[in-house]
């Protein structure tokens, strides 16, 4: 056994076995696939439903029996877990005392106006707002109130917003299944009325053309995939929308932006490895998309503006961590671009951002971020742009932090703005001028219930991973925790599409430390925390590191003395639920528990359904197992679902969505039941379904605090601090 909820003697835990509810038992109906010569049985095939895509859009339509199923399933989890109630409530209150619920961001400056979003007591969701330029947020003017437009609604989410260059009109979209179906409205500032034009199943970004006439949008095609970028001419009928751009293959998505300039809106194309950019003129929303240059396999790029020049972020000419070219905008190809940054390995350049007299680069180096500002020449040409006796950068002192960057609206402009945390410093919204290279402390995130840094220790270790790669360790432990290894360690992992896990401070977590948790980030390959090869060895024939890392970051800070072998509880979601599921099969005995939220556990057989939303784009990422017999084998080999077998397993929580696009509602289903039937251990096996949300959970700030409560509540039980 990997863990006890509890010490009992043998005749009170028989007692309390007799008294707990009984889990339920999937049918099993063996589906049988051929693939490569090799001879599939799924015997849970059916939780799959066969109308799964209309289920996204109207959640009603779900089939009886798994519905049925999927709610004793939940009856199950509520009646198992029912003694935590009290702490879960305990829990939600001291996260929600935590939380500045009037709370705002600093307002974004953008023209004659500055937009933000803030909240207010008691609500839900945030209200868009905007001021005058220099006025003040007592006199905002709430453009959009989220809570108003979520009332009746169980679900609502509002993704992109567009202002236009004048100020009079928002274009944005919402969705209110979880589905990430997006309707897209129009709003009249003056009014505050929407307009007529509705444009349902959107996905991404909105983009205006100069004059405010023309709103660039994305379609998703019956797969709900972003392939179609469509423009809408205000007041004429969505049905005659015009097909700006179809991307034919199925293994690409399409997403919208601008530059910094507003000169140009880009369709950007692009897999896990490779990318393509088409400019269009926004002062010429008619004319064709303009090809930067073409698609060539792994070769990515992202596109700036200044003048007469595109500022190109490339990884071209072995450039693994990425440079800088300049290409001229009339003939931008690549045999016409100029490096102007160049490849530093092991230094990743993860953004670039261009004004009228500064470019910014957002860059990590040994897992810690820094902001790179250089000046451009008065008149610049492409052989002589930047002044590079100007150069400098923004970077701290600590172990380990988060530095974010936001570029605002403006083009002409001296000021960026920056956040600062770390996993005991606050957040902290800095404004930066490039010229006078002053910092401005705009906004010191506020903790109501207070909060005193000096109570805590943030610390970053190098794990030794089994091929001798150091894998970063990020700890938050409180300066009173024991560090003779009797406290409990959460472990949270990712792993995944290169995104790198920043060491940024959560209110949430404190809760988990305050009561003798020890809080850990194992930044392990497959993100880009340490550049971009740290992504590629975590990817491919090479997504076992990705596992393998996380059980080395468990195993050195046992050897440590932060804690030991079954007091760990790992947390991982999405692609870090796959995590889960692979160390959960290969180092159960490491484990006291495991969370996975929205967990990918049935890999190879979602990667062998070409229909479902994400498994072409996919492949890139972990093989094409229905062409290569080779991806098919080593995917098989770790995929958690076919991996699951006869053993002892940790206490498992799995949280799923039953509309979510990404990892569908099936897969942790799946996953649990087979584990329910093969776990040879008394811990818990348990799966909860959010009937109304999809990928991301409740939508609801509270709500999502709620559910935090939950898996903390669960933590907190199985180490036996849950009194």
């Amino acid at each position: 056994m990997t863990g006890s909820i509890s010490a009992t003697t043998n005749a009170a835990q028989a007692a309390e076995e007799s008294a707990s509810p009984s889990p339920p038992v999937a049918r099993r109906v063996p589906a049988v696939s051929t693939h490569h010569g090799v001879t599939l049985s799924d015997d849970y095939a059916w939780i799959r439903a066969d109308n799964w895509q209309e289920v996204m859009r109207n959640p009603q339509v779900l089939a009886e029996e798994i519905r049925s199923h999927l709610e004793a399933e939940n009856a199950y989890t509520n009646a198992t877990l029912a003694d935590t109630e009290p702490l879960r409530e305990t829990l939600f209150k001291e996260m929600k005392a935590r939380l500045k619920e009037d709370d705002q961001q600093v307002p974004q400056p953008d023209g004659p106006f500055e937009y933000f979003p803030r909240f207010v007591k008691g609500g839900q969701y945030a209200q868009l707002c905007r001021i005058p330029r220099g006025g003040s947020v007592s006199a905002a003017e709430v453009l959009l109130d989220g809570n108003k437009e979520a009332e009746g609604k169980s679900y609502w989410d509002l993704g992109a917003t567009s202002h236009t260059n004048d100020h009079k009109l928002l274009a944005y979209a919402t969705d209110d299944k979880g589905s990430e179906l997006y309707t897209v409205r129009i709003r009249d500032l003056a009014s505050g009325q929407n307009l007529a034009d509705e444009i349902p199943d959107t996905h991404g970004s909105l983009e205006w053309s100069s004059d405010g006439r023309t709103l660039f949008y994305i379609k998703v095609d019956e797969h709900q995939r972003p392939l179609f970028v469509y423009s809408h001419v205000l007041g004429t009928p969505v049905s005659e929308d015009k097909l700006v751009y179809e991307e034919k293959d199925s293994g690409f998505f399409v997403g919208l932006s601008a530059t910094q300039s507003q000169k140009f809106i880009l369709i950007d194309i692009h897999d896990h490895d490779t990318s393509e950019v088409r400019l269009i003129d926004a002062d010429a929303p008619d004319a064709e998309p303009r090809l930067v240059a073409p698609r060539r396999v792994q070769h990515q790029y992202s596109v700036e503006h200044h003048g007469q020049h595109l500022i190109i972020a490339t990884n071209s000419n072995g450039a693994e961590d990425f440079r800088v070219v300049i290409a001229p905008v009339a003939s931008p190809g690549e045999e016409n671009w100029r490096e102007i940054v160049a490849h530093k390995p092991g230094r990743l350049i993860v953004d670039v951002s261009v004004f009228e007299n500064f470019v910014t680069r957002l860059e990590r180096e040994e897992s810690l971020p820094r902001i790179v500002i250089t000046p451009i020449k008065p008149g610049a040409s492409a052989e002589d742009f930047f002044d590079l006796g100007g150069e400098h950068s923004i970077a701290f002192e600590e172990e380990a932090y988060a530095l974010g960057m936001s570029s605002g609206y403006e083009f002409d402009t001296t000021r960026i703005r920056f956040t600062y945390s770390s996993l005991t410093t606050p957040a902290e919204t800095y404004d930066y001028d490039m010229a006078t290279r002053e910092r401005t402390l705009r906004k010191r995130q506020e903790i109501p219930s207070g909060h005193n840094p000096a109570d805590y220790v943030t610390r970053r270790l190098l794990a030794p991973a089994k091929d001798g790669a150091l894998v970063p360790v990020t700890l938050l432990y409180k300066k009173t925790t024991p560090l003779d290894g009797s406290a409990p360690l959460f472990l949270y992992g990712y792993g995944a599409y290169g995104i790198a896990m920043p060491a940024s401070f959560s209110t949430a977590r404190l809760s988990l430390v305050d009561r003798g948790f020890i809080f850990a980030i194992a930044h392990i390959r497959g993100g880009k925390d340490k550049g971009y090869r740290w992504y590629t060895d975590g990817k491919m024939k090479n997504k076992k590191n990705t596992f393998t890392d996380f059980i080395a970051a468990g195993e050195h800070l046992i050897a440590q003395g932060f804690t030991t072998r079954g007091r760990v509880v790992a947390n991982g979601g999405s692609a870090g639920g796959m995590l889960m599921g692979a160390i959960a099969n290969m180092a159960p005995d490491l484990f006291l528990g495991i969370i996975a939220d929205v967990p990918f556990v049935d890999v190879l057989n979602t990667m062998l359904d070409k229909d479902l939303p994400l498994t072409p784009p996919e492949w890139p990422e972990w093989g094409n197992p229905l062409t290569s017999k080779g991806d098919f084998d080593y995917i098989r080999s770790y995929s958690p679902y076919d991996n699951v077998e006869a053993k002892d397993y940790p206490h498992i929580l799995a949280l799923a969505g039953l509309t979510d696009p990404r990892v569908t509602y099936w897969e942790p289903a799946k996953w649990i039941a087979k584990m329910r039937a093969l776990n040879t251990s008394r811990n818990l096996v348990l799966l909860k379904t959010n009937m109304g949300a999809g990928h991301g959970g409740a939508s609801g700030r509270f709500d999502g605090l709620k559910d935090t409560a939950f898996n903390f509540a669960f933590a907190l039980k199985i180490a036996g601090l849950g009194g």
